[in-house]
């Protein structure tokens, strides 16, 4: 008899009862956050073409140095611990890539590959995930930072004005809150933890705070990916007004 913390996969790797299509989950998990992490690490490390006017790309926000003065490299790589370490350890994410890149396991009931020993989330370099309510913290600070930035995006040299990277800016701001507030973590901290509410300081103004975070969190999943997509293109945008190859339109 196998050991508790030895994983046998029986059938090998693929085998499965499963009649459905299981393999079509993964692959816009595959396209999506591929593109996406090609995309931005090119960004990130190409250091330019981050600002035009009252527009700031969301990779460079808050934007940290940009004279070189005493950071040599890309200022994004500054900021970029933050949301990346905030995505990377998020619950949905962590099982979108888990089953889409790791193949681990490639669906549900889905058999995995070999013979291999079990260690969860409890050894190195996973256990970091651990520290997705930190992250957390952290995405609020930055969250701050880009609303700022949306609505800095409507001051022109001329005045206030509204052009579509106005837009862009704001609607993003706005996914990327709604992706924050429907977090796993904030949910449990707001009362996710408690088995009675009436027990408790606050208790009616806490279990109200989270009925609504639990409605936000039932589409987490879907924030995550229009925010994903949203902050790409927001970048994507900036970048190529920046850079001359798109004309920013005024549309007041």
């Amino acid at each position: 008899m196998a050991k508790s913390s030895e994983v046998v996969q029986i059938g090998g790797f693929g085998s499965t009862l499963r009649r459905d299509a299981w393999w079509a989950e993964i692959v816009p998990v595959v396209v999506l956050l591929g593109t996406f992490g090609i995309y931005a690490t090119f960004r990130a490390f190409e250091g330019k073409f981050y600002a035009w006017g009252p527009y700031l790309s969301p990779f460079y926000s808050p934007l940290i140095d940009p004279e070189h003065h005493w950071w040599r490299f890309s200022p994004a790589l500054l900021v970029l611990a933050g949301p990346l370490g905030f995505r990377a350890t998020c619950y949905y994410y962590r099982k979108a890539y888990y089953r889409a890149f790791f193949l681990d396991p490639p669906a549900c009931a889905v058999g995995e590959a070999g013979k291999r020993r079990y260690r969860g989330e409890t050894s190195f370099p996973f256990i970091l995930q651990n520290l997705h309510r930190w992250f957390f913290y952290v995405a609020i600070v930055f969250l701050a930072f880009l609303w700022r930035d949306a609505i800095h995006s409507f001051f022109f040299k001329d005045g206030l004005g509204v052009g579509v990277g106005s837009l862009v800016l704001t609607a993003n701001i706005v996914l990327l809150t709604l992706y924050t507030l429907s977090c796993h973590s904030l949910r449990h901290l707001a009362g996710g933890k408690l088995d009675c509410f009436s027990c408790t300081s606050f208790g009616p103004a806490r279990h109200t705070t989270w009925r609504c975070l639990s409605r936000l969190n039932g589409r987490h999943m879907l924030y995550a990916w229009m925010s994903l997509i949203s902050v790409g293109a927001a970048d994507l945008y900036v970048r190529m007004v920046s850079s001359g190859l798109l004309k920013d339109i005024r549309l007041l």
